[in-house]
């Protein structure tokens, strides 16, 4: 079965199909794809990890950076419900 084309708001094709099918969503797939064609694989890669664990945040900044990517139904989650809504994005 051939790849479906991920459409004209991916610039890096490639990097988003590796992304998918090593089981990430697409918005991420999308997000990682472009911010490493627009500034390199290196630069990304290196600029990774420097985030605290999940843990260490109170709920309501959990709840905060779960509106900015658009998590639906995050009013309603625990803290463990959006760490892992937060990490499956």
């Amino acid at each position: 079965m051939p790849a479906r084309s991920p459409g004209p708001s991916v610039k890096d094709k490639d990097q988003f199909e590796a992304l998918r099918r090593a089981g990430n969503s697409k918005e991420k797939s999308a997000r990682i794809a472009n911010a490493s064609a627009g500034e390199g694989r290196r630069r990304v890669a290196a600029r990774g990890g420097r985030s605290g664990p999940y843990e260490d945040l109170s709920r309501r900044e959990l709840y905060d950076r779960a509106k900015r990517i658009g998590i639906e139904g995050r009013s309603q989650m625990t803290k463990s419900q959006l760490i892992r809504a937060l990490r499956n994005h």
